[in-house]
């Protein structure tokens, strides 16, 4: 009896599950050709105003011309950046929410460092990169450091008395400026500093040698500041002359970027759909103007490269930080 049931329910049941399915399937194939259909919500997960911030706008609404709905950008700042990030990944993957990628700490340090609720590598996911930012070792216009060799060899002669701020502890600059005294057996003693601002009016007062991060670039033609090394890995071309860490010998990156990001589980084809808006955004003369008139410099990095350049630095600075004995 139980065996004729079983065959019963085969042949009334099955039919209409497989259908259900294939339904399914229908619907959601029809839902990611038809994206988008209605508004995108886009996060930044860091306060409004900064240079990067004003970056991402003025992409997202290049953008919106080529995927045909508004991109409606919000700032959700918070936790070194983790805060937005966090929101990104946890978001329904139906790429109705993406976002800004972060760089820096809230890839490559916090989670090594912190309980954060996202794992870089298996809760997001990367669709292209579109601007390196540019770091640098900074110090005042009138000191006597004129190359960093200079202050590598002031430091070797004073030990404990060349100090640096960043803006945080185990920030990537921190992180990158270790591993060059490091290499060099000498010390900086690191002061950390709320912000790249900040940082910099420590450097203008003589409360620090220098600063290492990101930078004012009016402070410079000001004559303010001057910057001895690039921590980024290519040369800015606003400092054509000024040599990177790696021209001068020292294979440690600086990852720092902006990025676009979503939920892991994201469907290939929506990606590939946000991609290519952004992609082809960015090469619009209004957008190339912009950026520039922000010092910033763009560069493209599609899906693959993206998400291969992030696993790599992913993994240098988990075994760095391991090596320093500060992971959690």
């Amino acid at each position: 009896m139980h065996t004729a049931f079983c065959k019963r329910w085969v042949v009334v049941f099955l039919p209409a599950l497989i259908a259900f399915f294939v339904v399914q399937a229908g619907y959601c194939l029809g839902a990611e050709a038809k994206y988008p259909t209605r508004p995108i919500n886009f996060i930044i997960p860091f306060s409004p105003g900064g240079s990067s911030d004003l970056a991402v706008r003025l992409l997202a609404k290049e953008a919106e011309k080529y995927l045909g709905q508004p991109i409606v950008v919000m700032n959700k700042a918070g936790g070194g950046g983790t805060v937005g990030t966090a929101a990104i990944a946890s978001a329904k993957p139906d790429g109705y929410t993406i976002g800004q990628c972060p760089g820096g700490a809230p890839l490559f340090t916090l989670p090594y460092l912190e309980k954060i609720p996202y794992n870089p590598l298996k809760d997001l996911k990367f669709i292209m990169e579109f601007v390196d930012l540019t770091f640098g070792v900074i110090v005042k216009a009138d000191s006597p450091f004129k190359t960093l060799k200079d202050l590598i060899a002031y430091a070797r002669q004073n030990p404990g008395k060349v100090t640096y701020g960043t803006n945080a502890p185990n920030s990537i600059s921190n992180i990158v400026l270790e591993q060059v005294a490091k290499k060099e057996k000498v010390h900086f003693t690191h002061i950390p500093f709320k912000s790249s601002p900040e940082y910099q009016t420590a450097v203008l007062g003589g409360h620090v040698t220098f600063c290492a991060g990101d930078f004012n670039y009016s402070m410079i033609e000001a004559n303010q500041t001057r910057v001895l090394a690039i921590l980024s890995e290519k040369r800015s071309p606003d400092y054509p002359d000024t040599p990177t860490l790696k021209d001068l010998g020292y294979d440690t990156p600086c990852p720092v970027f902006l990025g676009l990001i979503g939920p892991k589980a994201l469907p290939d084809e929506i990606a590939k759909k946000v991609e290519e808006a952004f992609a082809t955004a960015l090469k619009e003369p209004a957008v190339v103007k912009g950026i520039r008139e922000l010092r910033l410099t763009i560069l493209y990095r599609n899906s693959k490269e993206f998400s291969d350049y992030v696993a790599s630095n992913y993994e240098i600075f988990g075994k760095l930080l391991k090596e320093m004995g500060i992971t959690k």
